[in-house]
């Protein structure tokens, strides 16, 4: 295998491998957003122009930091023995093409992917609606694994840092992987409200312009992006 990496690049790499490798159990067990081999985070290394990646079709559990892939902004692989994840153009598209974006992370949660089942985007029914933006929007249907999907995600989430894939799962952004998971989280707590709300036959009282944009100006100094 061919390495793109300097031998003195792989200290901060490899934190971040480890960290990746960390999450993801974190993902499956503590958080509740995914299962079994499903969904993949990144973080990018903006120093290196590099980005650690959840290997494809590995259990959470078995996964090390040597698992955890390193791959350039052009899709090569840059360190790691295993196949990254299938949505690998989905994490590097962010990072190539929106400035400020760190970290990815994709799920298949039980109520935003009951959302992507329905085509529904979630509206500002509840004020945590703004770790996304003022909605959280969802794309139509487009195969995993392919660069249509990518771009496909990258034009349905705009400035938003969420969107709900159709007949998928959560993709969500950020500028750290921390806030990222933390939208991960707000974004199926929103899912379930909406869900709810439509189950118990009610459409939810939502949140207007003002208000939610009130919301967003507030978080400028609440939240770490």
């Amino acid at each position: 295998m061919q390495c793109f990496c300097r031998k003195k690049e792989r200290k901060s790499l490899n934190t971040d491998r480890k960290c990746s490798a960390d999450l993801g159990q974190a993902l499956d067990v503590k958080r509740g957003l995914t299962a079994g081999t499903f969904g993949n985070l990144s973080i990018y290394n903006e120093k290196e122009n590099l980005f650690a990646i959840s290997p494809s079709g590995m259990d959470y559990f078995k996964t090390d930091a040597s698992d955890v892939v390193v791959m350039t902004l052009d899709g090569e692989k840059a360190d790691g023995d295993r196949k990254p994840s299938s949505e690998v153009d989905m994490h590097r598209i962010f990072y190539q093409k929106r400035p400020g974006i760190k970290s990815v992370v994709h799920t298949h949660p039980r109520y935003a992917t009951t959302l992507a089942c329905l085509g529904w985007s979630i509206p500002p029914l509840h004020y945590l609606v703004a770790y996304s933006g003022k909605e959280v929007p969802c794309i139509p249907y487009v195969p995993f694994g392919t660069y249509e999907l990518a771009q496909a995600a990258l034009d349905g989430m705009g400035d938003n840092y969420a969107c709900i894939l159709g007949n998928h799962g959560l993709l969500c952004v950020g500028g750290n992987i921390s806030y990222t998971l933390d939208v991960s989280e707000q974004i199926e707590f929103c899912a379930q409200l909406y869900y709810n709300c439509k189950a118990a036959g009610q459409e939810p009282k939502l949140l207007n312009d003002e208000q939610i944009s009130s919301v967003l100006e507030a978080f400028q100094t609440y939240r770490q992006k």
